[in-house]
Formats: C-alpha cells, structure tokens, sequence
C-alpha cells in the first residue's frame, strides 16, 4: 500500500501572520474549554422541583462539539482539533479530587457518569467522523470522478 499524496501546489497562500492568529485563536479556543467546563459543571445539580435536571450535560455535548469544529478551522489533525476537549476532560479530573476541605464538587451521583459521557462521546464521533470517515469519502469521490 502506498500512502495518499497530497497536491502541496493547489493549497491557497495563507496570509502574513495567520501563523500568530491561528496560535492565539487555538490557545483562546482550549481556555474556552476548561472555561465552558467549569460553567458547566457548576449547573449539574439543577433541578427541576424535586427531580435532578443534569442540561449542562446536553450543553457539555453541544459546546465541546462546536470547540472541535472552531479548531478544525485551524488545523487538520483531529488529534491537535481535541485540545479543546482535553482541556475539558482536565477539568472533569481537577473536580472529581476532593479539594483542601474535603468537599467534592463532582459527586457519586448518576449526573457524574452522564455528564461524562455527554463532554466525551459526542465529540469522540466527530473527530473519529473527521479523522476517518470523512477523507474516505472524499477519496471515493475523487475515484468516481476520474
């Protein structure tokens, strides 16, 4: 097998200091991570009368979704388009150790789990999606064009 060759001499001239821009828009969009985290987290034991109501959980999804994009539009990586997301993840680990006073923001409730799954797996489908899937696709369209 043979790896892809990509055509270096059809990619569009980047302008002067995109290099200086991108770096601080990545850099802006991990601190959003841990940012959104930390608002999130802080709205898990919602409820709504007498029943929990964990909606950060849905927002964990949707924002740690549109994070991956914004970095997709300054690479390509989806491992480097994950920073984000890890910095999310970073922030889930900090809170689940108890603090200096012994008090765990994180409980042993099942929003804890859910809340989890909700930050990881919908944005682990995207990247997979853009990593994989994606430039397959593109592939077979080159293929059928040909």
């Amino acid at each position: 097998m043979t790896a892809p060759v990509t055509d270096t001499a059809r990619a569009e001239p980047r302008p002067a200091g995109w290099a200086l821009a991108g770096g601080l828009l990545a850099g802006l969009l991990v601190f959003n991570g841990l940012l959104s985290f930390a608002v999130e987290v802080l709205y898990l034991p919602t409820y709504l009368g007498s029943v929990p109501f964990p909606i950060s959980a849905a927002f964990a999804a949707v924002v740690n979704i549109l994070l991956a994009m914004g970095m997709g539009t300054i690479v390509s990586r989806p491992a480097a388009m994950a920073l984000p997301v890890l910095a999310w993840l970073i922030g889930f680990v900090i809170c689940l150790s108890p603090g200096p006073g012994g008090d765990v923001i994180l409980t042993n409730d099942w929003t804890t789990p859910l809340f989890l799954a909700c930050g990881i797996v919908p944005v682990g489908w995207y990247l997979f999606w853009r990593g994989f899937m994606r430039p397959a696709r593109q592939a077979a369209r080159k293929e059928t064009r040909r």
